[in-house]
């Protein structure tokens, strides 16, 4: 008689409707296992348009849309978009600068275990930003890569063992929530606004045991999409709630606000769960 294969070896198995409890589990066991690995205690978070260019890269490519326009008038429409890329693009030399100030200020820091990790989804736009700040600031940085069919790729500057490849969305973002200590929310999409009200949700409702430090960058943009004073208002939020949002226009005063919040609560642990890290950040069951 045939040996059969252990069941957690059969790959029928694994990828079955039987077995996502296992996979689920999965995207919270290997995590954990290489953040314990990388001694990695808490981390700074970085949301933002996967759309900002590095101002190289929006830089070159409005040159070449100009060049073909010479002949071609039908590129005036390119044109003007690409002008607003150079302009956005402030955005993410802004996220790169701040990414590696905190990187660099983090690393000095006097801790048994990487403190104020920089984080980010893994992706291009910001994402690559922030990434490639720490990295050229001399500290890891992680990167929370959703698995998508045709879009989103991991950007290069991801610490190699700190690269995460998720498929489901609400495990990806529980690691965001789970490490996190602070926030710096730059211009975006409907992606960004999403982390950012679960975010701010969980914080609200008090699902989490910490504070988070919430910033938003980019004040004329902000300002314009969203316009929280009315939630308060109409009484759908209480007025305190408006001050879990900070707001920051530049990299100075960006951190700044970061790492005196930081210092402030977060920097020595309040209980014994925060001194056995990684997930000092908990959630009340």
């Amino acid at each position: 008689m045939n040996a059969q294969p252990l069941a957690y070896l059969m790959p029928e198995f694994l990828h079955s409707e039987e077995a996502r409890p296992i996979r689920i589990l999965s995207e919270y066991l290997e995590p954990l296992r290489r953040f314990r690995q990388h001694n990695i205690q808490d981390t700074v978070v970085f949301f933002g348009s996967a759309r900002i260019r590095s101002r190289a890269c929006a830089e070159q490519h409005l040159a070449q849309l100009q060049h073909a326009s010479a002949a071609d008038k039908s590129e005036e429409a390119a044109i003007r978009r690409a002008r607003r890329s150079v302009e956005w693009s402030r955005y993410y030399e802004d996220a790169r600068d701040l990414a590696h100030r905190v990187t660099t200020w983090s690393t000095s820091l006097k801790a048994p275990r990487h403190r104020f990790v920089v984080c980010s989804g893994g992706g291009p736009g910001i994402m690559e930003a922030a990434n490639r700040g720490a990295r050229e600031g001399g500290g890891k940085t992680i990167g929370l890569n959703i698995r998508l069919p045709y879009e989103q790729g991991a950007n290069p500057y991801i610490t190699p063992d700190l690269h995460f490849e998720f498929h489901y969305f609400f495990m990806r973002k529980f690691w965001f929530a789970y490490l996190a200590k602070a926030l710096v929310v730059f211009p975006g999409g409907f992606g960004t606004l999403d982390e950012l009200f679960e975010i701010l949700t969980l914080v609200q409702t008090e699902k989490l045991s910490k504070s988070i430090e919430v910033l938003l960058y980019g004040t004329d943009y902000w300002d314009r999409v969203l316009q929280l004073d009315s939630l308060a208002e109409w009484g759908a939020i209480d007025g305190e709630d408006l001050f879990l949002l900070q707001r920051c226009d530049t990299v100075d005063e960006a951190f700044e606000l970061l790492t005196a919040g930081l210092m402030d609560r977060h920097y020595v642990p309040d209980t014994e769960q925060e001194k056995e890290a990684p997930g000092i950040a908990k959630t009340r069951a």
